[in-house]
């Protein structure tokens, strides 16, 4: 199958720049024929503001470019991941125009969101989820807290809901939990075009032992990643396992400050990914105390693959991967006293089966299961396509 990859990078890289190469590897390993059309958010300085705005909308350009390197190229499948803010919906009529099925990655809630994430003021918020004119973000300045940048984010989303853009220009949706699927749906996507597929982590890091005797967290040190759920946390606790928390962000010093009045804490900063994956290998428990919608938090399936079982927020998409005492434990988002209860409940957690966890991501997240997935929905998705026709 000839098939386009389609991306945005962000300016500071993350995890959905890893998951577009990830699946171009992926792709290219099982016999596929694929080539990339990329842009990088570094071109947004350079782009005057009345121009960036147009292009946010409706970029003709990369609908000139995305059409001539379909005509060269000749795609079965054009598949989007981030389009946001260079590519914009051009990009999907670019492809239909060329003959191609669209698929698109719902990476995040910005079709739905201008923030992307569903979080605002340190809370969940859904105010837009089922507005077609997405006012409430304007209101808030929901985009990088800039009421202008906001109004073009929500212009581009109200104008492409209405014009029915996303029910009629996209073959495929790839959502990436259960919880994602239906929370597009409320949104206003077709139910029949969203499939569920996880990310997934290949190669394959191999089981860790497990022996190490602390338990770990690895994020972004932000509000919404439940930080301070954490913190207090093992703060109440009479005789914790150690935890060593690893990560860097804008509450980097809170870390450190409390990590020294807290016993059992130790903050170790920034850490390459193979020595993640040997402390996560070595860890007894990871613990995920997320406040916000994640999309398909990375952490959680690499924690799988050694074998590590969770303990995470019953929110979201770690709901959807997370099973009580099969790969871990869920507790109420925010409620310290409850993550308390079970990082300090020995039995409990000596109790879930590290070849159990490793299961999970086995049957779900390997490169394996997640390239058969992929193929099907490319099928579907040309099925699909020549249908319409």
């Amino acid at each position: 199958m000839k098939i386009l990859l389609a991306h945005n990078y962000y300016q500071q890289a993350g995890g959905e720049d890893e998951v577009f190469a990830s699946e171009r590897l992926l792709l290219e390993q099982h016999g596929h024929e694929v080539r990339a059309f990329k842009m990088h958010n570094d071109q947004v300085e350079a782009t005057g503001k009345l121009k960036l705005a147009r292009a946010t909308i409706w970029n003709r350009d990369v609908y000139a470019q995305l059409r001539v390197v379909c005509r060269d190229f000749k795609p079965d499948i054009a598949h989007f991941h981030n389009t946001f803010p260079l590519i914009s919906p051009a990009g999907y009529q670019a492809a239909k125009d060329e003959g191609a099925a669209v698929v698109q990655t719902l990476h995040n809630y910005r079709l739905l969101c201008a923030g992307a994430t569903f979080f605002r003021d340190n809370k969940v918020c859904e105010d837009c989820l089922t507005k077609k004119f997405k006012w409430p973000a304007i209101a808030h300045k929901c985009y990088r807290d800039n009421r202008g940048a906001s109004a073009v984010t929500a212009a581009m989303l109200s104008i492409h809901h209405i014009r029915g853009t996303y029910r009629t220009l996209v073959d495929r949706y790839i959502a990436l939990s259960d919880f994602a699927r239906v929370k597009f749906i409320q949104g206003g996507l077709p139910a029949d075009r969203i499939t569920v597929k996880p990310n997934f982590v290949d190669p394959d890091p191999g089981e860790g032992p497990g022996d190490g005797g602390y338990a770990l967290f690895v994020g972004r040190l932000t509000t919404e990643k439940g930080v301070q759920t954490l913190l207090d946390a093992w703060a109440m606790m009479n005789k914790p396992l150690l935890l060593k928390i690893v990560g860097d962000g804008p509450l980097r010093e809170h870390v450190e400050r409390e990590s020294k009045r807290i016993a059992h804490v130790e903050y170790l900063g920034r850490k390459s990914q193979a020595e993640v994956a040997t402390l996560m290998g070595g860890a007894q428990v990871l613990v995920f105390p997320s406040v916000w919608y994640e999309g398909m938090p990375r952490t959680i399936i690499e924690s799988f693959a050694k074998g590590t079982p969770v303990i995470a927020s019953d929110l979201g998409t770690m709901s959807s991967m997370i099973s009580d005492g099969i790969n871990g434990y869920l507790f109420p988002p925010g409620d310290a006293r409850s993550l308390a209860s079970i990082a300090s409940d020995a039995q409990k957690l000596s109790a879930v089966s590290r070849a159990g966890v490793r299961q999970s991501y086995l049957d779900l997240y390997s490169g394996e299961s997640n390239a058969t997935q992929l193929e099907a929905i490319y099928a579907s998705a040309r099925k699909a396509l020549q249908v319409s026709y």
